[in-house]
């Protein structure tokens, strides 16, 4: 198996990778074989968290309300996860999210990955369930703090290496890393028309933004255009 990687997960707001946001982020890196560092952060979502994703991760609107800026932590993450492949279980969800944001602030995130739930299918056929949640029961792996990022990031490894272990050297391709590919869509700007009402509004109303009104993407300023008029109406 690969020495050196990066596991990681994210939770969000819900499952559209072009509407949902990301609001935890869930990491650590193995080089040779060893955890050296761990990424644990939140971020605060252009939306509120629903209950029903409340009820899932445990993480409410409150927890997220001081995160650090968006931009930082994702500059952060990329950062920290240097050239390495990534490892995840359906890893495309996160790497599709991860991949949107990376490209809104202009970073570059073209990766190689190891999906273990891609694994677990291949060498568990045997298994009704091929969840992270099920393999860890199969191979009595503890994941005291499920739907939270770092800590099925940490069960994933765990995941990997005991698959890797048992199934590796028997042939399965599943192991290799391969490129992961997706293209986000193009942001579409704020319009002229939205810049304008935006603007009537946040004079009437205290609503705080965590961009300039002028970097805000269309969809960002129409999230936002509904929450005010939600909160004071029109």
């Amino acid at each position: 198996m690969i020495k050196t990687y990066v596991v990681f997960d994210l939770e969000t707001t819900g499952l559209d990778v072009e509407n949902d946001n990301i609001i935890e982020i869930g990491a650590l890196k193995v080089r040779e074989g060893k955890v050296t560092d761990r990424f644990m952060e939140f971020l605060k979502p252009d939306m509120p968290i629903s209950p029903m994703i409340t009820g899932i991760t445990g993480i409410t609107n409150e927890m997220v309300k001081n995160a650090r800026d968006t931009k930082t932590v994702i500059r952060d993450f990329v950062n920290f996860c240097e050239d390495h492949i990534l490892v995840g279980h359906n890893i495309m969800f996160d790497y599709k999210f991860m991949k949107k944001y990376a490209s809104q602030y202009g970073e570059s995130f073209e990766k190689k990955g190891i999906d273990t739930l891609k694994i677990a299918r291949k060498v568990h056929k045997d298994l009704e369930s091929k969840s992270l949640e099920a393999l860890c029961e199969h191979y009595q792996i503890a994941n005291t703090a499920a739907h939270r990022a770092y800590h099925d990031a940490l069960a994933t490894a765990k995941v990997y290496h005991m698959m890797a272990h048992y199934f590796e050297e028997k042939g399965p391709t599943v192991f290799e890393p391969e490129p992961l590919l997706y293209r986000p869509k193009k942001v579409q700007p704020i319009t002229p028309k939205q810049k304008t009402y935006l603007e009537s509004l946040l004079l009437k109303h205290p609503f705080p933004l965590e961009k300039q009104i002028t970097e805000l993407a269309r969809s960002e300023a129409s999230k936002i255009i509904d929450r005010i008029i939600l909160q004071y109406g029109k």
